[in-house]
């Protein structure tokens, strides 16, 4: 009998502390080959790496059976420039399991997120926004405009976009809402997958007055009054028959998986196969066609 959840340990996924390593000691999942040496990202995380030095250590993982050798996880890029400068070592993070293959897949690659996340940690070790801007290769504005991303965002939406690619401007408009409504948003858009301006401005277009952070009343060009109450009682009515379906999904997928296994194993029953063929040959096609789809799944 296992323990009870309060005495089970959590695993932790890295070590405690991190530790300074030779670059020697690292080995590299892949070669940095010539194109990649010059392509727009490498020449960033160069000026970056140049300007405020490393914000994100690197991901090791210690080898089983060799003493301090370490394959590197993440941080390929980084490693590469750092042994180009002549840099003997680098402070990285320790793995305590080594998933290299599904690693950089979990991995947001510079989400605005976590984009202002790093500036923010920049910031704080006294680097300049000129600095920065420098660093990344972007004017000062842009260094500004990051830093205050989830200046008005609620807590729960920053967590819900933290790794998805979200265009900076459509934070600009999750902000004129308020905080219920903000995550009414952010769910639609995960929901939809679509996280581009123009839908959130449809959002913001769909929301009625009460639910946005300004009283002043809302226009849309080239919508009247009345048809902007239209869509915002249409959003309304789609959005409570979303919630429905949401609720429902988890049963009916589960009443689907449980037919199409039924139907699987009629047909793979001569009998019955001849009968339907004999009888309803229309309903053995879609019962087919249905199991194809299935098995292509």
């Amino acid at each position: 009998m296992t323990g009870s959840p309060r005495n089970r340990k959590i695993k932790l996924a890295f070590e405690t502390t991190s530790l300074r390593i030779p670059l020697g000691d690292i080995e590299m999942l892949r070669a940095m080959t010539p194109a990649i040496k010059k392509s727009i990202k490498y020449g960033q995380i160069e000026a970056s790496i140049r300007e405020v030095g490393i914000i994100e250590p690197p991901v090791v993982v210690r080898i089983k059976g060799k003493d301090d050798r370490y394959r590197l996880l993440d941080g390929h890029i980084r490693i590469e420039i750092l042994k180009e400068r002549g840099d003997k070592d680098v402070v990285c993070l320790i793995a305590t399991d080594d998933e290299a293959i599904t690693y950089n897949k979990r991995i947001s690659r510079m989400a605005i997120v976590q984009e202002h996340k790093m500036i923010l940690k920049a910031l704080e070790k006294g680097v300049s926004e000129e600095r920065l801007a420098r660093a990344l290769n972007v004017n000062i504005s842009s260094i500004r405009q990051k830093r205050r991303l989830l200046d008005g965002i609620c807590e729960e939406v920053a967590k819900l976009l933290q790794d998805r690619m979200v265009p900076i401007n459509t934070f600009s408009e999750l902000k004129k809402m308020r905080p219920m409504r903000q995550l009414e948003a952010a769910e639609t858009m995960m929901a939809m997958n679509k996280f581009s301006w123009p839908y959130a401005k449809s959002l913001v277009a769909a929301t009625p007055q009460h639910q946005l952070v300004s009283d002043k009343k809302k226009t849309v060009r080239g919508l009247s009054d009345e048809q902007i109450e239209h869509m915002e009682r249409e959003a309304t009515n789609i959005d409570r028959e979303f919630r429905m379906i949401e609720q429902s999904y988890g049963t009916d997928h589960l009443d689907l998986v449980l037919a199409t296994g039924y139907l699987c194993r009629l047909i793979e029953n001569v009998r019955v196969v001849h009968h339907l063929a004999r009888y309803h040959p229309e309903l053995l096609s879609e019962f087919q066609r249905i199991v194809q789809l299935r098995n292509a799944a």
